[in-house]
């Protein structure tokens, strides 16, 4: 009924205390681009990936009582093999092994496997705040 509506994927959203820290991260892994964002009460960074994909980073409201990411980044829960079956964002990826290469060279932990289906390959890692992230290829 919602593809009838034409309902289509817009945004995600992810609050940090750091959101430029976490801004160069996404720019870094995945190439987004910073985008020009709205004025608002709180500072926000937009970020674009491909013609229509976006990620709003918004600065975290320090009266919140909100947990800041799914795992804390310093959580000893916080192990990338938890992630198939927790919250993540995936995205594919072109080069599958080069990008994994890329992930392990700037020191990020990273879980892989193949996928039941034989031919899919994915891996599950977390960004700085801990919001769990997939690629797949």
């Amino acid at each position: 009924m919602a593809a009838a509506m034409g309902a289509c994927l817009n945004h995600v959203s992810r609050e940090s205390t750091d959101i430029k820290r976490l801004a160069q991260f996404y720019i870094e892994v995945f190439g987004f681009e910073q985008v020009k964002s709205p004025k608002f009460e709180f500072e926000v960074i937009w970020l674009k990936l491909g013609s229509s994909f976006y990620l709003h980073l918004i600065d975290r409201d320090p009266n919140t009582k909100l947990p800041e990411g799914p795992w804390s980044a310093t959580s000893a829960l916080a192990d990338p093999k938890n992630l198939p079956r927790g919250h993540h964002i995936c995205f594919s990826v072109s080069n599958f092994d080069s990008f994994i290469q890329s992930l392990k060279e700037k020191g990020i932990d990273v879980y892989e496997r193949a996928h039941p289906d034989g031919k899919t390959k994915q891996a599950f890692f977390f960004d700085p705040d801990g919001n769990g992230l997939e690629v797949s290829g």
